[in-house]
Parts: C-alpha cells; structure tokens; sequence
C-alpha cells in the first residue's frame, strides 16, 4: 500500500480521519442490510420473512435508527484504525525489546477496549431495532436509559470488549498480507479494487466467526431494566430457545456474510483511498 514517508505526516491524526470518512460512507450505504439481518438474529427469521416484516411497517422505517449507529460507527473505526497506530507506536517506544508479534496483539486488543467505550451508542441502535419497543427516536432512548442509571448504558459490554479485541487482532494481522499477495496494482484504480478485496474477504470471514457472540450481544442489549446477564448465561438461553441447533443458531449470517463483505470492502478502499490523498495535505504535515 502506498504510504508517505515516516516523520513527514502526522500518521496517528490521518489514520483517525481516514478511518471515521471510510466508515461513514459505509454505514450510509449498508444500513437497510443490517436492519433486516438484526432481524433474522433477533426472532430467528428466514431472509424473506424478515424482508417482508419490514416492509410491512413502511419503507420509512428502513432509516429508523441510523442517527446512533453512524455515530458509533464513524467513531468506532476511527478510533481502530488511530487507537491502533498510536497504541503501537508508544508500545514500540517503551518496550522496545518486546516482540513485536506481542506488541501488534497488545495494541490491536487496547484499541478493542477503547471502542467499547462507545457501547452506549450501540445500545442505543438494538434498543430501537427491537420489534416490540416503543421508543420513538434515539432522544427518547436516551431519556429512559437515563432512568436506570450509567450502568444500563453498557449492557452488553463484556461481549462487545471480546467481540472488537479479537476480531483487531485478527484484522491488523491478515489484512496487509492479504493485499500483499494480490497481483501489483498500476493505478489507482487497482488499489481500491485490492484494497477492496483485502478488506471483503477479512470482514465475511470474522463476521462469520464471530457471528454466534454478535447474536448473544444483541440479546443482552434488547432489554431495558432487569438482571444483567453474563455472555455464557445468555448463550445457554438461546441455545435452548433454538432447540440446540447451530443452523438456527446461525440463522442470518449468510446476509450478515454478505454485508460484512460489502461493509468492510467499502471500508478498507474508502480508508485506503483517504489515507493516501490526506497524507499529501499541508494541514497533516509535521
């Protein structure tokens, strides 16, 4: 991939904006997949059903609920990608004899955990995406989730810390060699498509992998008020609730499959295409 030189850019600064610019394009285009696979994941749905249960309730109500995942998102993958490169510059200047396998994993878990922060924002999202909830807009979510204090703004948490920790991990790590093995791009145009393709294949892989602890997340985060459940309490519910069986278990990952591929492709190009063109920017210059 086409990098400025070190000590010329502000690298840390650029990785911050590339990434929230890559995500926001993303969400925008992808939100109407992610509502109708919340779905599927939430009542156990076949694509079609789920499709024609939205539809039902109008075409306006595809939108419903964008405002917090576009926040989140925009700033999740931004802090990835800048919490990443800053966590790992500091881990190289202060354990330099530290391998750097180890500090690549520290960093990518760190830059985990700094996402969770922004859990809030999707719990949020699955309070309104939930087919039963009366919750008008993300105002009144805010209002009724203050009712019960801080700690109901991080149901969920646990998870979400394993989910973003693991998944950087493994991101960081196969998505430069990924690219590296593509045939040499001439152009621009080449770049984006290997970018887009590094970025594709990555993203359907762990969100498939990752999929069964997505689906008890978003139980844990469906309800307001109540005991807090732990991830392997959740998990032996849904379990139980899906007969034991994996095939519903894993009901909604293939267009959970599908977005992710198109999600983090559109990722991975856009943030790639940013990162080059703000990296000449006089205002990113040291």
């Amino acid at each position: 991939m086409l990098r400025a030189r070190d000590g010329d850019v502000d690298k840390v600064a650029v990785e911050y904006v590339a990434g929230a610019g890559a995500s926001m394009v993303n969400i925008i285009m992808t939100f109407p997949l992610y509502k109708v696979m919340f779905r599927q994941q939430m009542e156990g749905l076949r694509l079609r059903r789920a499709m024609a249960q939205l539809y039902g309730e109008g075409l306006t109500s595809i939108f419903r609920g964008l405002l917090p995942p576009l926040l989140q998102r925009t700033m999740t993958v931004s802090i990835m990608f800048g919490s990443y490169s800053q966590y790992r510059g500091a881990l190289h200047g202060l354990t330099p004899g530290l391998p750097r396998t180890v500090q690549h994993c520290v960093a990518a878990f760190g830059a985990g955990c700094t996402e969770a922060l922004l859990t809030p924002f999707e719990r949020i999202q699955v309070l309104l995406q939930v087919k039963e909830s009366k919750l008008q807009n993300t105002y009144h979510a805010v209002r009724e989730l203050q009712l019960h204090g801080l700690k109901e703004y991080y149901r969920g948490f646990s998870a979400i810390v394993l989910r973003n920790g693991f998944s950087n991990i493994l991101f960081f790590s196969l998505r430069e060699p990924i690219q590296n093995i593509l045939p040499a791009p001439q152009t621009e145009l080449g770049e984006l498509c290997g970018a887009f393709i590094s970025g594709a294949g990555l993203g359907a892989l762990l969100s498939t992998i990752f999929f069964p602890l997505n689906v008890v997340k978003n139980r844990m985060q469906a309800s307001l008020g109540g005991p807090f459940w732990g991830i392997r309490e959740m998990f032996k519910v849904i379990w139980k609730e899906r007969g034991g069986n994996w095939k519903k278990l894993y009901r909604g990952v293939s267009l959970n499959c599908t977005r992710a591929f198109i999600s983090w492709g559109i990722i991975n190009s856009v943030y790639d295409f940013m990162h080059r063109h703000l990296s000449e920017l006089d205002v990113f210059k040291l």
